[in-house]
């Protein structure tokens, strides 16, 4: 019977193997933990420019991907006019303040600085921001600035907007992030207005007041068309934050998500393959375990006992980690562009919970496989030497191995036609499953591959012996192999596809591209009109101006010269889904919250949005587009008001090393898990093996082997095992890189090449090399020297 007493005698002096299984389970609850940390602070918060006001009135619905993070539809102008008239006099409102923005950036010295969106000062109280030096802007032409640009009060600057520099007078400093103008101007200039903030008198009833406001906006939208609100308090002020925020959140949703499948699938591979392992070299034990009596379900249950043992300690220490980890890890996610700017890691009981809980279930899930090649041992088993070989392939693993590798091939296959959101899930599972399939049929795979690498070191003694010592313990050499396909395999697999993602992007560009140079921004979000007019010549390609309108739903829009100011272009399938036809008129609200009626002029089936209107209409109702960049026939090097041009080449050069930027930020987060996990790994398999081999490097140094011989044949050994990780890691992942790269050149209609990077491939090669080799290295002499050294002498005539 299995007693708690059997399980004790049972760990005691395995400190070895319970080492690396601790030091595996422990990561993976590290990496889950702040995954999961990470994940359940990613919500929207409340936004900065309304923390001050406890009440918001909001224009219906939620940004999301369901409608490609476009901003609610605007209220129109009477609508905002009868909400305020209509929440003024509400009982325990001090202010109704309608939230006007519009893009303005200070120019300092020749270029924006600052913050890049411009309100009324009325609606700094919302925030609040208070006025440390002047006084308040109350008249066109003056503003208030953020004190840490440097400018005093009275001192000339120069706004950028969307249609070009203008020139406006400091008025006062702030204590926070501006500009802001007098509230005459922001209504001028001001886009829709989504948000009305208000301010309540001191002593109110926060749920009286809330009541009362919620029936002042049923009574003042009540007849008024496209007339709607909801009004937020407390946390639920968090959905009025921007739609580019939540785009932000979504992006770092699904890097966290690959954090946390990657941290998943690494944890259950290790765990495994490290018990696996341990059931090899204790098959001896197991089988005097079954002749001393102990039945089949006993020793399942001792693999479970030490499972659970040591996964609840090594959960509970990795939990601790994860949580000390998580706000740096979070601090990346900022800077990278993945999370916004407000993200911060909150700290509560039920994801470190989870956390645990899933690192304990990975370690049962690790021993289960192992568990059942245990129970299997035979009591004559305890009369064979294991140490060496394994068992051979059974039917069950054959099957499971080459399912594995049928689907990952068949899922590599299916990349090449998959959409755009399910392309990268498409390659990470059929990566995952050549992962499994290989290492299932290891036996089948390794020898071949054991032949072949010891091929070229075969003359020297320490090369045979090294090459004879992997071919005959199969199992040993493959769970040493294993953590370095996992971490070439993902290594290969993240950076191919964030460069030949790159790549399809840059051949997407370049077959449409004829212009000798690129207007870009120059610290500002965009290209305002003035920058475009001066940068254009004749024979310059002008850039149409993106922005957004609203039907039933959101519709991305581009402002075309082609048109006329009373007509609209729209997509083929917009069309198709609305019943709209040539000569209709129908009615489109814009920016501003006005409604405009156009008559469709055409419906072309390849046009670049869904909605085509005339620039002077998108400038005319909407007064923060930018646009993006443009191609012209302006030479290079010349500087405009928020912009400057740069040639083709210059450009394409900018984005590759922006995306270097995110190839190492990407290698931080999603192979780091995965190479880092591993290469931890490493050093404990081979620690594992190297200490299992005590009696081998014993027999070895008997035979009058010397100790760097030992010590060279395990390092030789370390070196076979690390290349045939590294081969079958490529083989991993080029499939699936070459599936992406079909279904990339599918979706741009260019021919995208597939792009490895392989000096960081090389490195990760090394570092699986100097681990491996170096671990062996030192254990095995190590444990050759003490093992020499504790032979008995024999007698001489001194003591016979």
């Amino acid at each position: 019977m299995l007693t708690p007493s059997l399980l004790r005698c049972l760990l005691r002096g395995r400190w070895t193997g319970l080492a690396g299984t601790f030091v595996a389970l422990c990561l993976g609850a590290a990496v889950l933990t702040a995954s999961a940390l990470l994940l359940t602070s990613a919500g929207p918060r409340v936004p900065a420019q309304y923390a001050a006001a406890p009440l918001l009135v909001h224009t219906p619905g939620v940004p999301g991907d369901d409608n490609n993070f476009a901003e609610n539809r605007p209220w129109s102008p009477e609508t905002v006019e009868a909400l305020v008239r209509a929440l003024t006099p509400v009982p325990g409102v001090a202010a109704a303040v309608p939230d006007r923005a519009f893009y303005a950036q200070a120019v300092v010295r020749g270029r924006p600085a600052g913050a890049h969106e411009a309100r009324g000062w009325s609606t700094a109280a919302l925030a609040p921001h208070r006025l440390v030096a002047g006084r308040p802007p109350v008249r066109a032409g003056e503003v208030a600035l953020d004190r840490a640009l440097g400018l005093a009060p009275g001192s000339p600057v120069t706004l950028l907007t969307a249609r070009g520099p203008a020139p406006h007078t400091v008025s006062g400093l702030t204590d926070g992030p501006g500009p802001y103008v007098s509230d005459g101007e922001a209504a001028r200039l001001g886009g829709g207005v989504r948000v009305i903030g208000l301010l309540t008198r001191p002593g109110a009833d926060p749920a009286a007041v809330r009541a009362a406001v919620r029936a002042a906006v049923g009574r003042a939208v009540l007849g008024v068309v496209g007339g709607s609100g909801r009004v937020l308090a407390g946390p639920d002020r968090a959905a009025a934050e921007p739609a580019a925020d939540a785009r932000t959140r979504w992006i770092g949703m699904q890097v966290l998500t690959a954090m946390a499948l990657l941290g998943g699938f690494v944890s259950v591979f290790v765990v495994a393959s490290t018990f696996a392992f341990r059931v090899t070299q204790r098959r001896r034990e197991f089988g005097l375990l079954r002749a001393v009596g102990a039945t089949p379900r006993q020793v399942r249950l001792i693999v479970y006992g030490e499972a659970l043992a040591v996964g609840v300690v090594a959960a509970a220490a990795g939990a601790l980690l994860g949580a000390a980890v998580a706000p740096a890890v979070g601090g990346v996610l900022v800077a990278a562009g993945f999370e916004p700017e407000s993200f911060g890691v909150r700290f509560t009981p039920l994801p470190v919970a989870a956390a645990v809980v899933a690192g304990i279930t990975a370690g049962l899930l690790g021993a289960w496989s192992a568990s059942g090649r245990a129970a299997r041992v035979r009591p004559l088993e305890a009369l064979r030497d294991h140490a060496a070989g394994g068992t051979p392939m059974t039917r069950v693993r054959w099957i499971a191995g080459v399912v594995s590798v049928g689907g990952g091939l068949a899922l590599a296959v299916a990349s090449g036609s998959a959409g755009e959101d399910a392309l990268v899930n498409d390659v990470l599972l059929a990566a995952m499953a050549l992962i499994a399939g290989l290492t299932l049929l290891a036996p089948v795979v390794f020898p071949p591959l054991v032949r072949g690498f010891s091929w070229p070191v075969s003359r020297p003694v320490v090369g045979m012996l090294a090459g004879r010592s992997a071919m005959t313990a199969v199992r040993r050499t493959a769970a040493t192999a294993a953590p370095v396909l996992l971490t070439v395999g993902f290594a290969v697999l993240v950076t191919g596809m964030v460069r030949t993602t790159a790549a399809a992007y840059t051949a997407e560009r370049a077959a449409s591209t004829s212009a000798a140079a690129v207007l870009v921004p120059d610290g500002a979000p965009g290209l305002s009109d003035a920058a475009l007019a001066a940068a254009s010549a004749p024979g310059a390609i002008t850039a149409p101006l993106p922005t957004t309108v609203y039907g039933d739903r959101p519709l991305s829009a581009l402002g075309d010269g082609g048109l006329a100011g009373d007509e609209a272009a729209v997509s083929e399938w917009v069309a198709r889904d609305h019943g709209w036809r040539t000569g209709e008129i129908v009615p489109l609200t814009f920016e501003d919250g006005s409604t405009v009626r156009l008559r469709i002029a055409a419906v072309p089936s390849g046009a670049p949005a869904e909605v085509l209107v005339s620039r002077d209409t998108v400038r005319a109702h909407d007064p923060s587009a930018l646009t993006p960049e443009a191609y012209v026939s302006r030479p290079a090097g010349m500087v405009f008001p928020g912009a400057r041009t740069v040639s083709v080449a210059d450009r394409a050069a900018g984005d590759q090393a922006e995306e270097d930027r995110l190839v190492w930020l990407f290698t931080l987060l999603l192979v780091g898990v995965s190479a880092g996990y591993s290469g931890l790994a490493i050093v404990n398999t081979q620690v594992m093996a190297a200490s299992a081999r005590a009696r081998e490097f014993a027999v070895l140094r008997l035979s009058g082997a010397t100790r760097r011989q030992v010590t060279a044949a395990a390092a030789v050994e370390a070196a076979l095992v690390t290349g045939i990780g590294a081969v079958l890691g490529l083989a991993v992942a080029v499939p699936a890189l070459l599936g992406m790269r079909a279904g990339l050149a599918q979706k741009s209609g260019a021919a995208v090449p597939l792009v490895v990077p392989w000096p960081t491939v090389a490195a990760v090669v090394a570092a699986c090399l100097v681990l491996a080799a170096g671990a062996s290295t030192v254990f095995s002499g190590k444990t050759s020297f003490t093992l020499k050294n504790a032979q008995p002498k024999p007698p001489t005539s001194a003591n016979a």
